[in-house]
């Protein structure tokens, strides 16, 4: 038999197979996985505590334990080699049937929570009553499909979070925002809200009832948060709940634009987010499927800010149905608080199309155009539409349809059950708002981007394969021209996998930014312009 190698690959060839600590791990996994596939059978498991503890160490223990052996014993660098090779991570079969079973399992979680045990009147089954003695720990309640879920979520960013730390150890950046997402989930996504809804009713909140409220959420992924029955909650947990109330308010108008300024979206969507926190922990090993055509771009732009415009109307709606027109009861009248909104718009769309209209290509100031257009008619034709009603439609019904389809669909069935066929910042690209609002903050006026050395890149391809939003980082580089992008996250893998340190994440002046002096390689560059600017 021939023993002569002749593959041409200079980082030798993928694993055949799982080593022997990979299989062990994956048994251990797949058992804890089984004690919830038990319980959603409606399998007597006397001591649910108990059980439930085995089932959540079982699956966290494999995953870490994989993690380990696959990464631990190799040397410090680039460790994304193989990824093409294997089935779940390059569209194979396991990799559709866990896009599947995910998709699936969100399905029946949003729009079918009993056959997952949930009893609206009586005890839990099933795998929401494993759950129970858990929730009843922590906030005192029984457990629902959301609680089941977020504990879910959040064992699955600290698992992978342990073995995205080992995977980029070598990176100092990749590890502190990994720390601080699991932070963030765990702390203020998790465990505090359920604290909350235990100090309902108590003598701290004077007997009042406070929201469950997730504190790094922010307007418009809280788009809920300015419904009657929250402004309620908040008004009646006395001056916890209106601090609570006044600092969703000030995070939309003040610390999100300031963070973003200094930060870019990197400081929400890569550090602090959720959804950002599942994609860069979970979602690691399919960065890689993301679309990086053209096409792609043209739809990602159009669609996330289409949501963003349904959103703004729909939470628009929301707090006009909640105000009245009475002047010696409202502060603030529907009619007022209308033309304030269209006022506001204005001087936004205004500020942009003469001072930053050169940053926008033609398509994007037109769609601005557009938009803006669309928004002040339907404001302006609030007045033929009956009390209680604006943009001819209930705000519930606003509400309501963005509800089922962005925040259930889009975000959940969508966004995460397709990370395996799409890549792992679907929702992030697609359909998220806050991202969105975050990325026309970021495009003009913060201090963010990444500075490229064009004199050092090889061009090897790696940043362009491993960016998660479809961003064609090597054409950046090879110019060597700053990458300022609306949709960029700044989770800096592209730095992270680059062999010749040509990529730095930095925070600089405003001026120059774009216009950076760029290396002419082929390329439509204006050296006429850049020598006039000196």
């Amino acid at each position: 038999m021939s023993t002569y190698d002749r593959s041409m690959a200079l980082t030798g060839q993928p694993p055949k197979q799982l080593s022997r600590n990979q299989k062990i791990a994956t048994l251990i996994g797949f058992f804890g996985l089984t004690v919830i596939l038990l319980a959603a059978f409606n399998v007597n498991l006397p001591n649910k505590a108990l059980w439930l503890s085995i089932s959540l160490g079982a699956i966290t223990a494999g995953t870490v334990w994989f993690a380990w052996d696959m990464y631990a014993n190799k040397e410090p660098g680039i460790k994304n080699d193989g990824v093409w090779f294997k089935s779940i991570s390059s569209k194979g079969f396991w990799g559709w049937m866990a896009g599947i079973s995910l998709t699936s399992f969100y399905i029946i979680l949003y729009f079918y929570p009993e056959y997952l045990g949930l009893v609206a009147k009586g005890d839990n089954k099933g795998v929401i009553g494993l759950f129970d003695p858990l929730s009843r720990a922590l906030s005192g309640n029984p457990a629902s499909q959301w609680f089941v879920y977020g504990t879910l979520y959040t064992v699955a960013i600290l698992a992978f979070g342990i073995k995205f730390l080992w995977k980029y150890r070598h990176n100092r950046y990749e590890r502190i925002r990994t720390i601080s997402v699991m932070f963030f989930q765990t702390a203020f996504a998790f465990i505090i809200p359920e604290v909350m809804a235990r100090l309902n009713g108590t003598s701290v909140l004077n007997g009042g009832k406070l929201p469950y409220y997730d504190l790094k959420l922010v307007w418009p992924l809280n788009y809920y948060n300015f419904e009657k029955y929250r402004i309620n909650d908040f008004l009646s947990a006395g001056n916890i709940g209106l601090a609570l109330l006044i600092f969703g308010i000030l995070s939309i108008l003040v610390i999100t634009p300031i963070l973003t300024y200094k930060y870019g979206k990197r400081w929400y969507c890569s550090w602090v987010c959720g959804c950002g926190g599942l994609a860069e922990t979970a979602g690691d090993s399919f960065r890689q499927l993301s679309d990086k055509t053209v096409k792609a771009w043209n739809i990602e732009r159009w669609v996330v800010h289409s949501v963003v415009v349904f959103v703004t109307l729909m939470t628009t709606a929301v707090i006009y149905s909640y105000l009245g027109n009475d002047t010696s009861k409202y502060l603030l009248t529907k009619t007022t608080f209308l033309i304030s909104v269209a006022v506001v718009f204005t001087l936004i769309f205004a500020w942009v199309m003469i001072f930053k209209r050169e940053q926008l290509q033609k398509d994007a100031q037109y769609g601005a155009i557009g938009y803006m257009v669309i928004i002040l008619a339907l404001i302006g034709i609030h007045f033929l539409s009956g009390d209680g009603n604006v943009f001819l439609f209930k705000s519930g019904t606003l509400r309501k349809s963005y509800s089922f389809l962005i925040g259930s669909v889009f975000s959940g069935v969508i966004g995460t059950g397709f990370y395996p066929i799409f890549g792992n910042r679907v929702w992030c690209r697609f359909g998220c708002p806050m991202a969105a609002i975050l990325g026309f903050q970021q495009r003009l006026f913060s201090k963010f981007r990444i500075t490229t050395n064009g004199g050092q890149c090889i061009s090897c391809g790696n940043c362009s394969t491993y960016c998660e939003m479809g961003i064609d980082v090597r054409a950046y580089a090879q110019k060597g021209e700053n990458i300022v992008r609306s949709s960029c996250v700044g989770c800096g893998i592209c730095s992270a996998v680059c062999p010749r340190g040509v990529l730095k994440l930095e925070n600089g002046p405003l001026k120059g930014r774009i216009d950076s002096n760029q290396v002419l390689l082929g390329n439509d560059v204006d050296l006429m312009n850049l020598v006039n600017q000196k």
